[in-house]
């Protein structure tokens, strides 16, 4: 196996396997201390990141000028690492199961390129036993190599939280697992040399596995219960809101609000163990309930949406209805599994002409993964609606007030505004003659 000082002496680099939100930041953050090959099948993505522009926006151009990571997307720059970080991401199908083909394709491409001694660790988001049921037997196929013999496997999984800059990579404790205590214990080394906050070594790579589908999975369930809160207090006529702020005066309320539950980790990894779980014989009740209810408020919104604008007295058929925001959280272009388009369809179902903004997002993805095209904001006018599905700070400028509402609906007086995440200032709307609601 590899040592400590084959990396820090950078005779062998360290090679992070999938340039995204968790990848790039790992592997800017390990340049400073080792050599880094960063690979990435995408070769546009590659040339964008020579060029010191990252388009997820985790990592500021200063510091992409600044790092010595090699970028590649030639799989056999892999053969000089002794370290292989596989950072891909995994998400469901459209039947809601683990979609396995970015860490299978991901394993093959290491193990094709995998040099003896070499360790590889998995950072990728799976279901408990993942890594050494499907991985390494890929890994040894493609290798032609011994696992535990002549490489060896751990699990750091990721904890990044797209567009935080409080909770960073160096500031989240890094739990690490090794299929033995000398590869923890290299891992531990590494981790520890960028990650200020620490690591938390467990005794294996189930326990590393499992620990990081359960935190998401808490969140979920806790936003599920939020969510199931709102759509009883809809209709006991309650500001679920302003409940939520009162309860919150005792200490130990926590502060968890309703909304779309979207994204590549909370909307996708309690799947992951259920369909693990299932697969053991054991169905799942609460994590599934909690699941139906988060993917079911993007049809609850754009139904209350339909009925606020009937009580307007508006003709459904060929509404105008703007949406503020479409990734799957603000201040981020991240658009993977945001339940904005289930408002969206929702809406179009009932023949509801609706026009999406997003500041953030890039048009061409808009179109490639949903088929929507994005609009100007300055071309959101003469609307029925207005739903901010999410909260972009550039969403601050908007203007409804008086003037502001003219511009922007084609009756100011009849004028609906649904505000999911509680962003605009519902009582200065409502002065205004505006019918706002809020979840």
């Amino acid at each position: 196996m590899i040592t400590f000082n084959d990396l820090t002496s950078k005779s062998r680099p360290i090679a992070v396997v999938g340039l995204g939100y968790v990848g790039l930041p790992l592997a800017v953050a390990l340049s400073e201390h080792f050599s880094v090959i960063g690979f990435d099948i995408s070769a546009q993505r590659v040339q964008e990141l020579n060029t010191c522009y990252d388009r997820t926006g985790e990592v500021n151009d200063e510091a992409l000028k600044a790092t010595t990571v090699e970028y590649s997307c030639n799989p056999a720059d892999l053969k000089r690492a002794g370290l292989v970080i596989v950072a891909v991401p995994t998400p469901i199908d459209k039947f809601r199961s683990p979609d396995l083909r970015p860490v299978r394709s991901a394993s093959a491409t290491v193990g094709s390129n995998l040099a003896p001694d070499t360790v590889v660790v998995y950072e990728s988001t799976v279901y408990p036993g993942l890594t050494e049921e499907i991985c390494i037997p890929i890994l040894e196929e493609r290798s032609g190599l011994t696992c535990g013999h002549d490489f060896f496997v751990g699990y750091s999984p990721e904890r990044i939280n797209p567009g935080d800059k409080v909770h960073t990579l160096q500031t989240i404790v890094k739990v690490v697992a090794g299929q033995d205590d000398a590869t923890a214990d290299l891992l531990c080394e590494v981790y520890k040399t960028i990650v200020t906050a620490g690591v938390h070594r467990v005794t294996s790579i189930k326990v590393a596995e499992a620990a990081k589908v359960i935190e998401n999975t808490q969140r979920d369930l806790n936003i599920a219960l939020m969510n199931e809160l709102a759509l009883i207090f809809d209709r006991m006529e309650i500001d679920t809101l302003e409940v939520l702020e009162a309860a919150g005066t005792k200490w130990n309320f926590l502060p968890f609000r309703p909304g779309l539950v979207g994204g590549h980790c909370i909307g996708v990894d309690p799947y992951y163990l259920t369909f693990k779980a299932e697969a053991m014989g054991f169905h799942p009740q609460v994590i599934l309930a909690g699941r139906s209810i988060n993917d079911s408020m993007g049809k609850f919104v754009a139904e209350t949406a339909v009925k606020k604008l009937i009580s307007k007295e508006c003709l459904i058929k060929g509404a105008r209805v703007g949406v503020l925001g479409l990734t799957f959280k603000e201040n981020v272009p991240d658009l993977r599994n945001t339940k904005v388009v289930d408002v969206i369809a929702e809406l179009q179902e009932y023949g509801v002409e609706v026009l999406v903004n997003d500041p953030m997002a890039d048009p061409e993805e808009a179109i490639h993964e949903y088929d929507i095209e994005l609009t100007p904001l300055d071309q959101m006018s003469n609307l029925d609606g207005l739903i901010l599905a999410v909260s972009h700070d550039q969403y601050r400028e908007i203007d409804l007030s008086g003037d502001g509402l003219a511009q922007v609906f084609s009756h100011p007086s009849k004028a609906v505004v649904m505000d999911i995440k509680g962003f605009f200032d519902g009582p200065a709307l409502t002065a205004n003659g505006v019918d706002y609601w809020r979840l």
